[in-house]
């Protein structure tokens, strides 16, 4: 099953790289826009969400909207050493700090954890998603780990090629109740 994920990053990856950068920003645009039209969105005061990479929709449009209307924004600090994550406080872009693999985190000093309790909607990374809502993360197993315990709305955001027709499911994999992509709000376990 191990050497199956690791195709199929491959595989989308390679998919998501092709994506041209005009394309890029308009799919990216067009899923923003889906989001904010969604309930989840409208009824969340805080939500937490991923600063994006190159090849993950863009995530910073969407972090100023929701400063824009009021919305606390929460992002996630990994913690290696116990293979698990917290979210902090984000209230400004040079509360980051770029730790390993490029990826940018919340400075400690800067901000302040969040319970999970106090998180109305997660929006949750990945590679690729079944439209059951299952997903394929980035190997981490961080967002498994998280959300055994979570009990707001989770949502994630894709790219049409992101959308397969099947994955490897294992027992302590959780599905989205919804994955937002371009064209529609895919309702999975609404």
């Amino acid at each position: 099953m191990k050497n199956e994920k690791q195709f199929l990053r491959k595989e989308i990856m390679a998919k998501l790289d092709n994506i041209e950068k005009p394309q890029y920003e308009h799919f990216s645009y067009l899923i923003a826009k889906n989001l904010y039209q969604d309930s989840y969105w409208k009824e969340s005061k805080t939500i937490g969400i991923t600063i994006s990479k190159q090849s993950e929709v863009d995530t910073y449009q969407i972090i100023r909207k929701a400063w824009e209307e009021g919305k606390q924004i929460v992002i996630p600090k990994c913690l290696p050493k116990l293979r698990e994550m917290v979210f902090r406080t984000f209230c400004q872009f040079d509360q980051l700090e770029c730790v390993y693999s490029g990826l940018f985190e919340p400075i400690e000093a800067e901000t302040e954890e969040v319970s999970k309790s106090d998180i109305d909607l997660l929006i949750i990374p990945g590679l690729a998603f079944t439209e059951k809502g299952f997903r394929l993360g980035f190997g981490g197993g961080y967002y498994d780990r998280y959300l055994t315990e979570y009990k707001g709305r989770t949502v994630s955001l894709a790219f049409h090629p992101q959308i397969v027709s099947d994955l490897p499911i294992e027992y302590h994999d959780m599905p989205v109740n919804k994955i937002i992509t371009p064209s529609k709000v895919l309702s999975v376990n609404d």
